[in-house]
């Protein structure tokens, strides 16, 4: 408590000391849907079912796309949350009110930009993510005379979560690059062993931006990294499994 007497910042953000809880909620929903869309793949949708062994006949609904629907809706809104959790780190990193880190990320701001139109690339994709969140199982309307009176919208529910986790890879892959850079200034400081194994493997794909360059050639060559699980290999090689 002492070593706080006079800080300014008593307190992380939540974005910051929640993440086990926030992260931790999302896979949460992620093994949820897992679940559920791998026991509706191995199901019997038939209508009506046929049991030849009883020679019984019988007639349902199992073809209802109904549980899938609702799985892929709350993935859908867990990973909308999770763009905005990262694209707050990015906000963090970048503001200089924020942090002891210079302006934008790069030495001489004012005269160069720096990762200022990373985090306004985030806010984009993030407010992209929260419209397509809105959830598609609710929006049901009547087809078939009627006989389908309640359809699930199943596939726009897939088609949204989709489009989420197209965002979401790119905001995560902003917010490697941020990190990374935040990184070069805190030296001789190092991260833990994980994150320093991320880092020196992102480092031999992207440089240190010492002043402004098109950030989509940085951006398509983390993408891949973070995409293919390299990123996460990295770490995991020297701290252990992280799942």
């Amino acid at each position: 408590m002492l070593s706080h007497k006079d800080c300014g910042k008593i307190q992380d953000s939540y974005t910051l000391r929640c993440i086990p809880q926030v992260h931790g909620a999302v896979r949460e929903v992620l093994a949820f849907a897992q679940a559920t869309v791998t026991r509706e793949l191995n199901a019997a949708t038939d209508n009506p079912l046929i049991f030849p062994e009883s020679g019984d006949i019988l007639s349902g609904g199992n073809f209802h796309g109904h549980p899938v629907a609702l799985v892929l809706d709350a993935l859908a809104m867990a990973l909308a949350g999770l763009c905005g959790f990262s694209e707050r780190r990015i906000e963090r990193l970048v503001n200089p009110q924020l942090s002891d880190l210079p302006p934008f990320l790069v030495k001489e701001g004012g005269l160069h930009s720096g990762f200022m139109v990373a985090q306004i690339s985030a806010a984009s994709l993030v407010s992209e993510a929260k419209l397509l969140a809105s959830p598609a199982s609710v929006d049901s309307i009547p087809t078939s005379g009627s006989k389908e009176d309640f359809v699930s919208m199943g596939w726009l529910a897939a088609l949204k979560v989709a489009q989420i986790v197209d965002r979401l890879a790119v905001i995560l892959a902003l917010e490697f690059l941020c990190a990374a850079q935040g990184l070069d200034f805190l030296r001789p400081l190092k991260p833990g062993r994980g994150v320093l194994s991320a880092y020196a493997l992102l480092r031999r794909h992207v440089t240190h931006l010492e002043e402004d360059r098109v950030l989509r050639h940085d951006l398509d060559r983390v993408l891949p990294l973070l995409e293919d699980g390299s990123l996460l290999a990295a770490a995991e090689g020297v701290a252990g499994p992280l799942a």
